[in-house]
C-alpha cells in the first residue's frame, strides 16, 4: 500500500508517505506556514520515494477539530488530489491522531486510555477518550467541545494518561477528572505519521471514502471565533 497523509489541523504542518509499512515523514511548527509548506513536502516525500502522484493507493488527512483554516487547507488539498487521481480518502480524527502519539510515546498497554484536550477558544476545549486496544486508540463516547469545568472521562481503564494543548486548562477541570490523569502531555499536536498509521487500518478494513465525501469536522456550529495574534 501507497498512502499520503497530511495534516495542518495545528500550529503543526505535516506530510507523511507510507509505502509497503515503511514511513516518512516532514513535520515543522508553523502556525501561519501551512499554505506555504505542505506542498513541497509532499513533493520531497514522492521524490526520495521514486514515486508519481499517480502511484498513490490512497489518501489521508486530520479531520479535525482543531484550527478552522488549518483544516480546510489540508482538506482542500486532499480533494483535490482524491479527484485526480480517483483514488479513496480516509479522514481521520486529529484527537484520536494524537491518542496515538500518546499511546507510543507512554508505551500503554491495553486496559489503558488516553483522555485528549486541544484548545477550542471562546473558553472551551475539543475532547475525546480514547482507549488502548492492540497499541491503537479507540474512541470512548463521542468527540465533543465544552468549558474545560464539563469535561469527563469515559470508561474505566486501568490507567489514565492526558494529551494535547487543551490540558494547559487543567486547573479549570473537575477534580474527579484530573486526580484520574497520571500524567500529562501538553506538547502533543497532531502529526500526519500518526495519520497515516491510523488511515492504514482503516483502508484495510474497507472504510474509506470518495473525493466528495472527505469533509472536515469542525465539532462546534459556530465557524466565526476570534483570532489570536500569530494563530490560526
Amino acid at each position: 500500500m501507497k498512502l499520503l497523509a497530511l495534516d495542518t489541523s495545528s500550529e503543526g504542518c505535516s506530510a507523511a508517505l507510507l509505502v509497503n509499512g515503511a514511513l516518512s515523514e516532514r513535520f515543522e511548527i508553523a502556525p501561519r506556514g501551512h499554505t506555504r509548506l505542505l506542498m513541497p513536502m509532499v513533493r520531497e516525500l514522492l521524490s526520495e520515494a521514486e514515486l508519481a502522484p499517480s502511484d498513490l493507493d490512497a489518501l489521508a488527512f486530520a479531520r479535525g477539530p482543531g484550527s478552522f483554516t488549518g483544516v480546510r487547507i489540508a482538506t482542500g488539498v486532499i480533494q483535490g488530489l482524491a479527484w485526480g487521481l480517483e483514488v479513496p480518502v480516509v479522514p481521520v480524527s486529529s484527537l484520536q491522531a494524537v491518542a496515538l502519539g500518546a499511546i507510543d510515546a507512554n508505551r500503554l498497554d491495553d486496559g489503558d486510555a488516553v483522555a485528549v484536550a486541544f484548545d477550542a477558544r471562546m473558553s472551551e476545549v475539543y475532547w475525546g477518550c480514547f482507549a488502548c486496544q492492540d497499541n491503537l486508540p479507540i474512541l470512548q463516547g463521542e468527540e465533543r467541545v465544552c468549558p474545560p469545568s464539563l469535561v469527563t472521562l469515559e470508561g474505566a481503564p486501568k490507567r489514565w494518561i492526558g494529551a494535547g494543548m487543551g490540558w494547559a486548562f487543567r486547573d479549570q477541570m473537575p477534580e474527579s477528572v484530573v486526580s484520574e490523569v497520571d500524567s500529562v502531555d501538553k506538547s502533543l499536536v497532531p502529526r500526519a505519521a500518526w495519520v497515516a498509521r491510523l488511515a492504514e487500518q482503516e483502508v484495510r478494513h474497507g472504510r474509506s471514502v470518495p473525493a466528495e465525501q472527505a469533509q472536515p469536522v469542525y465539532i462546534r456550529d459556530e465557524v466565526a471565533w476570534k483570532k489570536l495574534p500569530g494563530r490560526e
